[in-house]
């Protein structure tokens, strides 16, 4: 399970160093430092603008993810196309050298808006990427939508 948001910087050519409690995540819980790096599912941020950064799937559980979306039932032929289009098909297989260095390419850099400084965010089973910027506004358009005062929040005993 990846844990933590940490703050890093990506060059001119687009390399940037994965956060070494990642990488350790990598190899420890899923026996492998390969991974794939995709698009983010869009985020609504209200008024027509959306955000969007890159996800970072474990190299297993991305095939899991493939499977599990073959078999899916309860998406119209234009939600499949959506997902295929916005996060299947510009996939790319990646590892990060010794130093955990890796390359994001310059398609997935304009279509994240990533600039100089970026955050890894952990999402559980998954890791995102977002421009400074970019994870400002999502961060906080989640703490004003934050489930306060819910029955959901209290089950979970927050």
């Amino acid at each position: 399970m990846f844990r933590g948001i940490f703050g890093t910087t990506i060059d001119t050519k687009g390399r940037t160093s994965l956060p070494s409690k990642f990488r350790e995540t990598l190899v420890e819980e899923y026996g492998d430092e390969r991974f794939f790096l995709t698009n983010s599912v869009p985020v609504d941020l209200g008024g027509g603008l959306f955000s969007s950064g890159l996800l970072i799937f474990p190299y297993k559980a991305w095939f899991i993810f493939e499977e599990t979306f073959r078999a899916s039932k309860g998406l119209t032929s234009e939600q499949r196309n959506n997902i295929i289009y916005t996060i299947i098909s510009p996939a790319q297989e990646c590892c990060a050298d010794k130093l955990g260095r890796f390359l994001i390419s310059p398609s997935f850099r304009k279509r994240a808006s990533l600039d100089r400084e970026i955050q890894f965010v952990s999402k559980i089973d998954k890791i995102e990427i977002w421009s400074m910027a970019e994870w400002e506004k999502v961060d906080a358009q989640n703490v004003n939508k934050f489930p306060i005062h819910t029955e959901a929040a209290a089950e979970l005993g927050l």
